[in-house]
Protein backbone atom coordinates (compact mmCIF):
# COMPACT_ATOMS: atom_id res chain seq x y z
CA UNK A 1 0.00 0.00 0.00
CA UNK A 2 1.32 3.46 -0.94
CA UNK A 3 0.89 6.31 1.54
CA UNK A 4 0.86 9.75 -0.01
CA UNK A 5 2.38 12.35 2.28
CA UNK A 6 2.19 10.08 5.32
CA UNK A 7 -0.07 12.44 7.28
CA UNK A 8 -2.85 9.89 7.68
CA UNK A 9 -0.39 7.19 8.74
CA UNK A 10 1.15 9.54 11.30
CA UNK A 11 -2.27 10.53 12.65
CA UNK A 12 -3.19 6.85 12.98
CA UNK A 13 0.03 6.15 14.89
CA UNK A 14 -0.56 9.13 17.19
CA UNK A 15 -4.02 7.84 18.01
CA UNK A 16 -2.63 4.35 18.50
CA UNK A 17 0.00 5.63 20.94
CA UNK A 18 -2.60 7.71 22.77
CA UNK A 19 -4.97 4.75 22.92
CA UNK A 20 -2.18 2.58 24.36
CA UNK A 21 -1.39 5.21 27.04
CA UNK A 22 -5.04 5.49 28.05
CA UNK A 23 -5.49 1.71 28.17
CA UNK A 24 -2.35 1.50 30.33
CA UNK A 25 -3.80 4.09 32.70
CA UNK A 26 -7.14 2.23 32.87
CA UNK A 27 -5.37 -1.08 33.58
CA UNK A 28 -3.49 0.60 36.44
CA UNK A 29 -6.76 1.90 37.93
CA UNK A 30 -8.39 -1.53 37.57
CA UNK A 31 -5.36 -3.23 39.11
CA UNK A 32 -5.59 -0.92 42.14
CA UNK A 33 -9.37 -0.99 42.61
CA UNK A 34 -10.59 -4.25 41.06
CA UNK A 35 -14.10 -4.62 39.61
CA UNK A 36 -17.38 -3.79 41.34
CA UNK A 37 -17.27 -0.08 42.18
CA UNK A 38 -19.43 2.65 40.70
CA UNK A 39 -18.50 4.17 37.35
CA UNK A 40 -17.89 7.57 39.02
CA UNK A 41 -15.10 6.09 41.19
CA UNK A 42 -13.29 4.71 38.15
CA UNK A 43 -13.73 8.02 36.32
CA UNK A 44 -12.23 9.94 39.25
CA UNK A 45 -9.26 7.58 39.55
CA UNK A 46 -8.71 7.42 35.79
CA UNK A 47 -8.60 11.22 35.67
CA UNK A 48 -5.93 11.18 38.37
CA UNK A 49 -3.95 8.52 36.50
CA UNK A 50 -4.16 10.46 33.19
CA UNK A 51 -3.02 13.59 35.02
CA UNK A 52 -0.03 11.69 36.45
CA UNK A 53 0.86 10.64 32.90
CA UNK A 54 0.69 14.23 31.63
CA UNK A 55 -2.33 13.71 29.38
CA UNK A 56 -4.89 16.47 28.82
CA UNK A 57 -8.54 15.50 29.17
CA UNK A 58 -12.03 16.86 29.67
CA UNK A 59 -14.77 15.20 31.70
CA UNK A 60 -18.53 15.11 31.16
CA UNK A 61 -18.29 17.06 27.90
CA UNK A 62 -21.71 18.33 26.74
CA UNK A 63 -22.73 16.90 23.37
CA UNK A 64 -25.46 18.88 21.64
CA UNK A 65 -27.59 17.03 19.10
CA UNK A 66 -27.51 18.74 15.71
CA UNK A 67 -30.96 18.53 14.18
CA UNK A 68 -32.03 20.30 10.99
CA UNK A 69 -29.30 22.88 11.29
CA UNK A 70 -29.60 23.70 14.98
CA UNK A 71 -27.88 22.40 18.09
CA UNK A 72 -30.28 21.07 20.73
CA UNK A 73 -29.30 20.31 24.30
CA UNK A 74 -30.65 16.81 24.81
CA UNK A 75 -28.62 16.15 27.94
CA UNK A 76 -25.93 13.99 26.34
CA UNK A 77 -22.43 14.11 27.80
CA UNK A 78 -19.26 12.33 26.75
CA UNK A 79 -17.66 10.68 29.79
CA UNK A 80 -14.19 11.85 28.79
CA UNK A 81 -12.25 13.26 25.85
CA UNK A 82 -8.47 12.78 25.98
CA UNK A 83 -6.09 15.12 24.12
CA UNK A 84 -9.11 16.44 22.19
CA UNK A 85 -8.85 13.31 20.04
CA UNK A 86 -10.02 10.20 21.88
CA UNK A 87 -13.54 9.65 23.24
CA UNK A 88 -13.77 7.45 26.34
CA UNK A 89 -17.01 5.91 27.48
CA UNK A 90 -16.68 4.27 30.87
CA UNK A 91 -18.96 1.42 31.88
CA UNK A 92 -19.55 -0.89 34.85
CA UNK A 93 -21.79 -3.48 33.23
CA UNK A 94 -21.79 -7.28 32.99
CA UNK A 95 -21.07 -7.01 29.29
CA UNK A 96 -20.70 -4.35 26.64
CA UNK A 97 -23.78 -4.53 24.43
CA UNK A 98 -24.22 -3.59 20.76
CA UNK A 99 -26.20 -0.52 21.92
CA UNK A 100 -23.08 0.73 23.77
CA UNK A 101 -20.98 0.32 20.63
CA UNK A 102 -23.64 2.04 18.52
CA UNK A 103 -23.67 4.92 21.01
CA UNK A 104 -19.89 5.32 20.74
CA UNK A 105 -19.99 5.29 16.92
CA UNK A 106 -22.73 7.94 16.96
CA UNK A 107 -20.67 10.08 19.37
CA UNK A 108 -17.69 9.79 17.00
CA UNK A 109 -19.82 10.90 14.04
CA UNK A 110 -21.39 13.77 15.99
CA UNK A 111 -18.03 15.12 17.20
CA UNK A 112 -15.96 14.44 14.09
CA UNK A 113 -13.48 12.49 16.22
CA UNK A 114 -11.92 9.37 14.75
CA UNK A 115 -11.21 7.06 17.70
CA UNK A 116 -13.19 5.97 20.74
CA UNK A 117 -12.86 3.46 23.54
CA UNK A 118 -15.43 1.77 25.72
CA UNK A 119 -13.77 0.72 28.96
CA UNK A 120 -15.83 -1.66 31.08
CA UNK A 121 -14.36 -1.83 34.59
CA UNK A 122 -16.75 -4.60 35.73
CA UNK A 123 -14.67 -7.42 34.21
CA UNK A 124 -12.05 -9.46 36.13
CA UNK A 125 -9.37 -8.78 33.45
CA UNK A 126 -9.66 -5.27 32.05
CA UNK A 127 -8.30 -6.02 28.57
CA UNK A 128 -11.44 -8.15 28.04
CA UNK A 129 -13.58 -5.11 28.81
CA UNK A 130 -12.12 -2.75 26.21
CA UNK A 131 -13.73 -2.02 22.87
CA UNK A 132 -11.92 0.24 20.37
CA UNK A 133 -13.80 1.80 17.48
CA UNK A 134 -12.41 3.90 14.64
CA UNK A 135 -14.35 5.93 12.08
Amino acid sequence: MIHHGGTEARRKLIHEELTDQVIGAAIEVHRELGPGLMESAYEECLCHELHLRGLNFQRQVPLPVRYKGINLDCGYKLDMVVEDALILELKCVEQVLPVHEAQLLTYLKMTGKRVGLIINFYVPILTRGIVRRVL
